[in-house]
């Protein structure tokens, strides 16, 4: 993960919006059940984070994004997670984390991803686990995401918004776009993306060089078996 893409404030405030708790969270926090330590990579506004905390557990929530940890810290219950600036080479490797999540497709967005797989490693204890998700590249997501496709308009607390995605490029399952976001003064809100689509392969022999020995890749978040057409892929690893 690389610079700021969330830099505007107004974008941050429509996160959480265009994000909501879902299946997702219900997965991670069940995950989260019955351990002490658990660290949010890629924690984002915190949403996620702040619904991890438990009483006798410590929780992390770590990002590149300043202005997204800034909002994050604003937040109610925000004081009970400990708030770090960063990408992979802040995570401390205690060997003592029961549980790492990384949701929101937050692995998509790492270039150095065998780098980071092993700074996880380094954090967890033996048995810990490293869950995330990724979308299946099988089912080429990246074809629906044209100018025409994406435009939309709607009110939100920000004010009415035209927004829709531009493709840059493609090469190689990565994938460049821009996000716009048209706001009422004509102010056009950017910010652009970049996906690592990785393959089942690709990513478990990233997991399995860093150490972790058990490796599940689901098709959903119920523990669907995995299809070409699987939309994502949840995985679990152990160390």
């Amino acid at each position: 993960m690389t610079g700021d893409p969330y830099g505007d404030e107004q974008l941050v405030q429509l996160y959480d919006l265009d994000n909501p708790a879902g299946e997702d969270h219900e997965y991670y926090r069940a995950l989260a059940e019955r351990t002490a330590k658990v660290l949010d990579f890629g924690c984002g506004t915190g949403l996620l984070t702040r619904s991890l905390v438990a009483s006798g557990r410590e929780v992390i929530g770590i990002d590149p994004s300043p202005t997204m940890l800034g909002y994050a810290r604003r937040q109610p219950g925000a004081d009970a997670v400990t708030w770090i600036d960063g990408d992979h080479r802040v995570v401390q490797p205690t060997g003592d984390v029961d549980l790492v999540v990384s949701s929101g497709n937050t692995m998509m967005h790492v270039a150095e991803h065998a780098d980071t797989v092993a700074a996880v490693a380094a954090a967890l204890r033996p048995g810990g686990v490293f869950a995330f998700e990724s979308r299946n590249p099988a089912v080429r997501a990246w074809e629906q995401w044209t100018s025409e496709a994406t435009y939309g308009e709607r009110d939100t607390v920000a004010g009415h918004l035209k927004e829709w995605l531009e493709l840059i490029e493609i090469a190689d399952r990565r994938v460049v776009f821009d996000a716009h976001n048209v706001f009422e003064d004509g102010h056009d809100a950017v910010y652009r993306n970049v996906l690592y689509f990785r393959s089942v392969e690709e990513i478990t022999a990233d997991l399995r060089a860093a150490g972790f020995s058990d490796v599940v890749v689901d098709g959903g978040w119920h523990g669907e078996p995995l299809a070409a057409k699987s939309r994502l892929l949840v995985v679990r690893a152990t160390k």
